[in-house]
């Protein structure tokens, strides 16, 4: 019904930019998610998965967790049923795989409430 898919991790020295992105194959998507919220989580090893930022599809309403405020944004298009997570002033602690998600009521924040998650995408920041 809903897959999605990331693309844009990878190595970066601390200080720089990565672009992720997330694409929601299905005709009907907006169908899915329109009432809801998609958002980004990432989870380093050892640690669990760590709520990042959220979006409401329709509304385009904007939450964040307070270690990116500032140097992340979430933004998405929804013409080509994608969103985005532009991370800038990238720290090694930063560094875990990003997922992304969709279809959650909320609470945003809570990884257990999005009934659709992404493979996954490596981001590591080097010092």
């Amino acid at each position: 019904q809903v897959q999605l898919v990331e693309f844009g991790g990878g190595l970066v020295q601390a200080g720089g930019s990565l672009r992720l992105s997330c694409r929601a194959s299905g005709r009907t998507f907006s169908s899915y998610v329109g009432g809801s919220y998609v958002g980004w989580f990432r989870q380093a090893p050892g640690k669990e998965r760590e709520f990042v930022a959220a979006i409401t599809w329709s509304g385009g309403r904007i939450y964040y967790a307070d270690s990116v405020k500032g140097r992340f944004t979430i933004s998405r298009d929804t013409a080509k049923n994608t969103v985005y997570l532009q991370m800038n002033s990238l720290k090694p602690e930063d560094t875990a795989v990003y997922y992304c998600a969709a279809v959650s009521p909320g609470p945003f924040s809570d990884s257990k409430t999005y009934d659709y998650w992404g493979q996954g995408t490596q981001v590591t920041v080097s010092s």
